[in-house]
């Protein structure tokens, strides 16, 4: 088993967006097969990232697939416009 772990920063003023890729983010977990568990959170403190998706999956060959699903491709699209920092890992579990 994989643990994805993603977190990101967004720039000010894209709270719409935020909301929109979130939900977004949230509705691949049962459409897409490989995603084994998922959580979305956002972040509730100061100074610190604003959101964080912890998902599983079988396999990296998995993970590999979901990342090229072109309905997550679709939704990290809007990610890529609002975001101003990312940070991933990935590890066996």
């Amino acid at each position: 088993m994989l643990k994805h772990i993603v977190m990101w920063k967004f720039k000010p003023g894209t709270e719409a967006e935020q909301e929109k890729f979130l939900t977004g983010l949230r509705g691949l977990y049962g459409v897409i097969p490989q995603i084994r568990e998922q959580e979305v959170g956002v972040n509730r403190g100061p100074g610190n990232y604003d959101a964080v998706l912890v998902s599983v999956f079988a396999s990296m060959e998995d993970l590999e697939a979901y990342k090229a699903d072109s309905r997550h491709v679709a939704v990290s699209s809007l990610c890529k416009a609002i975001r101003t920092d990312r940070v991933a890992v990935d590890y066996e579990v």
